[in-house]
């Protein structure tokens, strides 16, 4: 890309990659408290039940602050894409 182009910046890519990034450290902290960090996450995405969610390295807080319906989203066009 030259100095001369436009570049296109889209808000939408940048939440998809904090709620990527968001997941991760969740993923990674449930882990590191001895939970299977899939089956909590699935657990909380059907029921919407924090209580799934380790309240360690501000898990909990950082999966509350996310919409359940996005993070479905994501991981279904991560899946998609990955195909």
């Amino acid at each position: 890309m030259s100095l001369e182009e436009t570049c296109l910046f889209h808000i939408e890519d940048m939440d998809v990659e904090e709620i990527r990034m968001k997941l991760k450290e969740i993923y990674e902290a449930l882990k590191e408290r001895g939970y299977n960090p899939t089956n909590q996450i699935v657990g909380y995405l059907i029921s919407g039940d924090l209580g799934y969610i380790s309240s360690h390295k501000d898990a909990r807080k950082k999966m509350q602050s996310m919409d359940r319906a996005k993070i479905v989203e994501i991981l279904l066009e991560e899946f998609h894409n990955k195909k």
